[in-house]
């Protein structure tokens, strides 16, 4: 898999929410355009033409917020990756970033979400931050911080699965749905068009807008919840025991992690519940910590590939 770098992911992102593909369809974006184009030239009573549109806009929010179609969800997550990578700049070092995509994968064939619309991406992030994240769709980024509190394959593929459990249970969806802003936005195209004039229009279809940018900071600065965090290192769990890796190796990492990081700082301890306390409610699922062997060629790839992080 080739490496993809920030330009794309950040061109790509551009077109798309410049084409309104993010959210709406075609049709819906013409009823936006027209609401746009109106509300720059006029400022008085609204037509029962531009009322129509502007109801078309929030059944389109609101119809999309309820089932979003795999292709509308790549196109989500390559808008929160480039805001990934606009913050944590690619490590670009191909063995290393090789390695990751073969793990990464590998596991994601034994999710119960194999396929995404354009295919899972795996990314390791030039950073010393502990962190990840996984966004809709299957784009998936790891900070070299997080890759050294690794001290093995089975540790690696830990992190690995646990963010394909995101994308598997479509936890960065859940946080788009539940988005104040969208509800806002829902409300105020079904309800309260009727009382709009071209101002007011011109103001909702910007804030429509600009709700991508507020979502996906969402995802990126405050994380999931604590339940959903729990339910992804299920699904690792689950993921790894499939694959033949040792689900301890997921207890493993999470202890090593404890170590490193630091209470306070901008990184995993923001975003994440504590390492103790998803070990805790790890244990009654898989027991707790039994140190674990590996085969011999598992151990040396390890080494050979991450000596370059």
């Amino acid at each position: 898999m080739k490496e993809t770098t920030r330009r794309d992911f950040l061109t790509a992102a551009g077109t798309c929410a410049a084409a309104g593909l993010l959210f709406t369809g075609c049709k819906t974006m013409e009823a936006v355009t027209q609401i746009m184009e109106v509300a720059s030239v006029d400022t008085g009573p609204v037509t029962s033409s531009q009322v129509q549109s502007a109801v078309k806009v929030g059944q389109a929010v609101a119809k999309t917020f309820e089932s979003f179609t795999p292709e509308q969800e790549y196109y989500i997550g390559r808008t929160v990756g480039a805001m990934v990578l606009e913050k944590y700049p690619p490590f670009n070092q191909t063995i290393a970033n090789t390695y990751i995509n073969m793990l990464g994968q590998t596991l994601a064939a034994a999710s119960d979400r194999p396929d995404t619309f354009g295919g899972y991406r795996f990314q390791i992030q030039d950073s010393d931050e502990i962190n990840a994240f996984a966004a809709p769709g299957g784009f998936i980024f790891v900070t070299r911080g997080l890759v050294r509190c690794c001290k093995d394959e089975d540790a690696l593929a830990a992190v690995l699965a646990h963010e394909i459990g995101h994308v598997q249970e479509k936890h960065g969806l859940r946080a788009i749905k539940q988005s104040r802003i969208t509800s806002a936005l829902t409300t105020i195209g079904l309800e309260g068009a009727k009382q709009f004039g071209g101002k007011e229009l011109a103001a909702l279809t910007q804030t429509f807008g600009e709700s991508i940018t507020d979502i996906t900071q969402t995802l990126i600065v405050n994380g999931y919840s604590r339940t959903l965090e729990s339910q992804a290192d299920l699904a690792a769990a689950d993921i790894l025991t499939r694959v033949g890796y040792s689900p301890q190796g997921l207890l493993e990492m999470l202890t090593q992690m404890q170590t490193r990081i630091k209470p306070g700082s901008l990184d995993f301890a923001r975003t994440h519940p504590s390492p103790l306390d998803r070990i805790k409610a790890l244990e009654p699922e898989i027991g707790k910590f039994i140190p674990y062997s590996q085969p011999r060629v598992r151990l040396e790839r390890f080494i050979k590939y991450i000596a370059w992080v």
